[in-house]
């Protein structure tokens, strides 16, 4: 696999209010959201030019970095408008934007209240998350190690970078076992989601989803219940267990990344990519396409 590092590109990233050229774009080693994971962030798709609601993105922003106990130091416009600059600066018809906000360097320690916080928000041409084949293929998924904690464990309601590092592990594993990505479990044995987007199953037509009281309640995933529910298509969200899902017919995955992507296999069972996925991947493509 050839390697494009993301600290050497061409390019310009918004860093504290200013465009700054990529390489400069750059934090000390000892600042906070480093060592101790103070630090949200979002991503989202550009297409056309254009963001997909970016302001859900922006505000869900604020709200993580408030669960967090800080404060982001621009406003919802502001950082909306930064989005857009670094978007048409870097010339990006179709791909990916990256906010985040941390704590800096002023405080080393777990207490770091003092911090200066800091806001960067970088943007570059992205391909299908799991390559084009998974839209008509579908994806295998093994079941992860980790399980999401629950919400009086860690603050599940942010999207906060300490919470990916057991999805990093579980993505790792399965794909050093031939799988594209794991299908991770809650606290309690129920499922959850995957290492990075909202997952969904159709059985006997009818559209079922984990009840997101331990994981982000998705924009995407959100955006496809909405679809569904305009198609007519009868839509649940509540408790799933693992035992269950060799019941299903169909399988898909959702998420700004993800987008809406079919899954083949879970472990031991195997999908269809069936018509109620058919249906909301061509409704999602022109949604996001206007």
């Amino acid at each position: 696999m050839t390697l494009f590092p993301y600290d050497d590109r061409d390019g310009i990233i918004w860093f504290n209010g200013s465009l700054t050229p990529w390489r400069d774009a750059k934090l000390h080693v000892l600042s906070h959201g480093l060592h101790y994971a103070s630090s949200v962030f979002e991503g989202e798709r550009v297409y056309g030019g254009n963001i997909f609601k970016l302001t859900e993105h922006t505000e869900r922003l604020h709200k993580s970095a408030r669960i967090m106990g800080f404060e982001v130091p621009y406003s919802i416009e502001d950082i909306d408008d930064a989005c857009r600059l670094v978007v048409a600066e870097n010339g990006i018809e179709d791909g990916y934007v990256r906010p985040l906000a941390w704590r800096g360097s002023e405080m080393m320690a777990v207490s770091a209240q003092q911090s200066t916080i800091h806001v960067a928000i970088a943007a570059w041409p992205w391909p299908a998350y799991f390559g084009e084949e998974a839209r008509t293929r579908g994806i295998k998924l093994d079941f992860g190690e980790y399980r999401r904690p629950g919400p009086d464990c860690a603050p599940t309601d942010s999207k906060a970078a300490g919470l990916y590092m057991i999805c990093t592990l579980s993505k790792h594993k399965a794909e050093a076992a031939g799988y594209h990505d794991a299908l991770m479990l809650d606290w309690r044995g129920r499922v959850a989601e995957a290492t990075g987007a909202n997952f969904f199953m159709v059985q006997n037509g009818v559209l079922q989803t984990p009840t997101p009281d331990c994981f982000l309640d998705g924009i995407t995933r959100r955006t496809v219940i909405e679809l569904a529910k305009a198609r007519g298509i009868e839509t649940v969200e509540r408790v799933i267990m693992p035992e269950e899902l060799g019941d299903a017919d169909e399988a898909f995955l959702t998420g700004t990344a993800a987008e809406v992507t079919p899954i083949s296999e879970i472990g031991p069972h195997h999908y269809q990519v069936g018509p109620i996925t058919r249906t909301l991947i061509e409704d999602y493509t022109k949604v996001v396409r206007g």
